[in-house]
């Protein structure tokens, strides 16, 4: 029998991976005779939810085999290694038969770009009577369940790299300069594996969990070629994922919702309406008028030299934004510029004789220190701006994983990429 296995919420900000997780279920899935099909998919579901997991990624595997079988392999494994320890890790697994996937794409998309509660969950459990594991409040059910429903039809892949169990939790030990040159070589077949303008690995994580790296793209050819050029620790093991990272499949248009809600992330059209403004710790703000009102954008300041861009809007720009929105502020991840606004000053008059003209006073008009002449107007001044009309993206090291990375799209010439 062909079945899916959904896999979430066993790791916690101290440690451990549920794709590290799933690479063990694989393994000893075959080491009991079955098969499994395809490369494991990492699926990342809603960024924005107060409650994920530290990458809110859940991980689903095709097998050809017994379900109850698979049912002691895997609870053995997750009664191991998950993080049950820790108060905020609530682990799920289901066991899907292959036919009932359909049914669950509706529950997968909502997990991906709205709120989800666990009774959802379970009613689909119960209405399909799927075999399931269930730990402490088992809200990892909920992404298990979308990772196994969410159809594909823009994907990537990621080779992840796991460290051998003694070194967890130690400092990675990485030549950084191998990253660059792995990027340098395979780039733009693979993407976010190291920030040139930030001088930052991003491949390599910061957290105590099992991964010692990851190489992202769209040709595992090149994501192989890639992981020969880099230099780093012994590994234990690797393993390479379907994922939906890069593919912006948690935006939501705004011509598909009637309103804004709290944790949700949208692709809004709006006309700045203000300068933006900076606050303490270099966040970058502005606002536009949109169909649902005002709302307010932020840059925050991870997100670097895009705050640049965003510092030179001025009001009358027409903008395109995607972001999550949440404390009702979009979080910027890129941005169109659509028009760039013609801007003009007023300035004091140039004399005939090519002085500029002081006032002559209050409600006197200007005159001409030199000729002594007076006028009583002030003049229209362009403003150059500094500014063109195209997407510009955060750079790597601010980007989230469902982030699509405008490299994505190949080289267009209204495209700013920040590499």
């Amino acid at each position: 029998m062909r079945f899916w296995i959904g896999i979430d919420d066993t790791d916690s900000r101290k440690g451990m991976c549920t794709t590290y997780i799933a690479s063990l279920v694989i393994k000893e899935l075959e080491k009991a005779g079955m098969k499994t099909i395809g490369f494991p998919r990492l699926i990342r579901l809603n960024p924005t939810i107060p409650y994920k997991t530290r990458g809110n990624g859940a991980v689903s595997i095709l097998v050809d085999g017994e379900i109850g079988e698979a049912v002691e392999i895997v609870r053995e494994i997750v009664e191991e290694y998950a993080e049950l320890d820790d108060e905020n890790t609530h682990p799920g697994v289901v066991f899907v038969r292959e036919d009932l996937v359909d049914k669950l794409q509706n529950f997968s998309f909502k997990a991906l770009r709205d709120v989800v509660s666990l009774d959802e969950a379970l009613f689909i459990i119960g209405k399909y009577l799927i075999p399931h594991l269930k730990y402490k409040k088992g809200r990892g059910l909920i992404g298990a369940l979308a990772s196994v429903g969410l159809p594909l039809e823009d994907r990537t892949l990621e080779l992840l790299v796991y460290r051998k169990r003694e070194r967890f939790g130690k400092e990675r030990e990485i030549v950084e300069e191998s990253f660059f040159l792995a990027d340098l070589m395979t780039y733009p077949f693979t993407w976010d594996t190291v920030d040139w303008g930030n001088n930052v690995v991003v491949a390599a994580p910061n957290s105590p969990d099992p991964v010692l790296f990851g190489i992202r793209g769209d040709s595992l050819e090149k994501i192989l070629e890639a992981f020969r050029y880099v230099e780093a620790e012994d590994y234990d093991f690797y393993q390479i994922f379907i994922t939906n990272q890069g593919t912006d499949m948690h935006i939501i248009d705004e011509g598909d919702v009637r309103e804004l809600k709290e944790f949700r992330s949208y692709k809004l059209t709006g006309k700045v309406i203000e300068f933006p403004w900076e606050i303490e710790g270099g966040h970058v703000f502005f606002k536009i008028e949109t169909t649902f009102g005002e709302v307010e954008c932020a840059a925050f300041e991870p997100t670097k030299q895009f705050r640049k861009v965003v510092r030179k809007l001025m009001p009358g720009d027409v903008v395109e934004v995607y972001g999550s929105y949440k404390n009702a502020t979009l979080n910027l991840e890129k941005i169109r510029v659509v028009k760039v606004a013609r801007v003009f000053i007023e300035e004091n008059p140039i004399c005939e004789c090519g002085k500029r003209m002081e006032s002559a006073g209050r409600g006197k008009g200007f005159r001409c220190k030199r000729c002594k002449k007076v006028v009583n107007y002030r003049v229209l001044k362009e403003v150059e701006r500094d500014i063109e009309e195209g997407f510009y993206e955060v750079p790597p090291s601010a980007r989230r994983h469902l982030s699509k990375p405008l490299v994505r799209e190949g080289f267009k010439e209204d495209f700013h990429v920040f590499r």
